[in-house]
């Protein structure tokens, strides 16, 4: 069973680190039952601008369990989820209430080999008008983005719609295939892609891969990139993994590192993050350091969120929860306290996380994935309330 406490010297400990994580296959402890985490204690004495230097986040429930490979997540209107499985090629609607599975259906094309398969999805914000559903795929010959129209009123297993590639010819590997899709409050789609495996296509701005990418929901190049007619927003990345915007609508990304250092990085139009010249906050004249980084045993970083003025980075190999609180506001939020822990070891893997609301997160597990110990009732969506 997994430990269900630490003590709370360890507690504090966890609390102070700042060093970071590679993405290597790693061990864990065997699953532990659903229920409450652990939650640390508030700190007191700061103005409510200012997210406070330590806070609490609490495991309200468990949504549902027995997930295969569960890798990307978003909420619908109304409270449910949609949730992809990597290595089935499969989405499901997950009822918020019950947790209830229905099966969506199989997107055509994916090929599961290594790190790829049916990865990132994504909604629009008028998804209630068009039902149009984006996801991140690998196939046999790349990674690409499709969207398909969802018809909830058709029997399950047939409600997803032909997919119509968006953008295609991201390069694919047997690791690095980034697949991480979100809408910004621009109203754009951006993708985070990986390298894969291939360190050089990282600094060539004519290759999509190692890049964060930002395009049309059509997939078109948008007005404000640095080249009119591409959709790379920002490169010398390695494998990008999370991305998220704050109140003031700045993009943060979370970032896989190869042997010392994993990387969270505020993303600038344009911006050189310096991989494969430099791992980690290099300070090198031309590139962007990252804003915190990881030792190897501590992350792998994968979803993050912004939510109650803080980023929330799920971490794969370090089995935790990292919070990153904010503040500054607009262009000049920055990290004003260490970044701190929670959810040590308790559910294993962490690939996703997503803000749905004040306070509100879901949080999906990732033993099932080939690099985890999967025990009883793994995977799982589990809903967290943050403060």
């Amino acid at each position: 069973m997994r430990a269900t406490a630490v003590t709370a010297a360890l507690a504090a400990a966890a609390l102070l680190l700042t060093a970071g994580c590679t993405s290597g296959g790693e061990a864990r402890p065997s699953p532990e039952p659903s229920g409450t985490g652990r939650t640390l204690p508030s700190a007191t004495g700061t103005s409510a601008s200012t997210p406070p230097a330590r806070g609490t986040v609490k495991v309200v429930r468990t949504v549902t369990d027995d997930l295969d490979s569960p890798w990307g997540l978003a909420p619908l209107p109304g409270g449910d989820l949609l949730v992809s499985s990597r290595d089935t090629g499969k989405i499901f609607r997950i009822s918020g209430r019950n947790g209830k599975k229905t099966e969506l259906g199989s997107v055509p094309g994916v090929s599961a080999d290594g790190e790829g398969g049916l990865l990132g999805i994504a909604l629009p914000r008028d998804f209630g008008k068009n039902r149009m559903v984006y996801a991140y795929l690998t196939t046999e010959s790349d990674n690409r983005i499709v969207r398909m129209a969802y018809d909830a009123k058709k029997p399950p297993g047939g409600q997803l719609g032909a997919p119509d590639t968006v953008l295609r010819g991201i390069p694919k590997g047997a690791i690095h295939n980034g697949g991480r899709i979100a809408f910004g409050p621009d109203g754009m789609l951006y993708a985070g892609t990986g390298e894969s495996g291939d360190g050089e296509l990282s600094q060539d701005t004519s290759s999509l891969g190692g890049k964060i990418l930002r395009m049309t929901p059509e997939g078109e190049p948008v007005h404000g990139n640095p080249e009119a007619d591409s959709v790379v927003y920002s490169y010398g990345h390695r494998n990008v993994q999370g991305l998220a915007w704050d109140t003031g609508k700045r993009l943060w990304a979370s970032e896989f590192g190869q042997n010392t250092w994993d990387e969270l990085n505020s993303i600038r139009p344009g911006g050189n993050y310096g991989w494969p010249e430099a791992e980690g906050k290099a300070g090198k004249r031309g590139l962007i350091d990252p804003v915190e980084q990881w030792r190897p045993d501590e992350a792998s970083p994968s979803g993050i969120a912004f939510s109650a003025g803080s980023l929330w980075i799920a971490a794969l190999r370090g089995e935790r929860l990292w919070r990153v609180p904010l503040t500054g506001g607009g262009a000049e939020e920055r990290p004003s306290a260490p970044p701190q822990a929670f959810l040590e070891g308790r559910y294993g893997r962490l690939r996703t996380v997503v803000a749905d609301g004040p306070g509100k997160l879901w949080l999906v597990t990732s033993e099932t994935d080939g690099r985890g110990s999967p025990g009883a009732g793994d995977d799982r969506i589990l809903l967290l309330e943050v403060t």
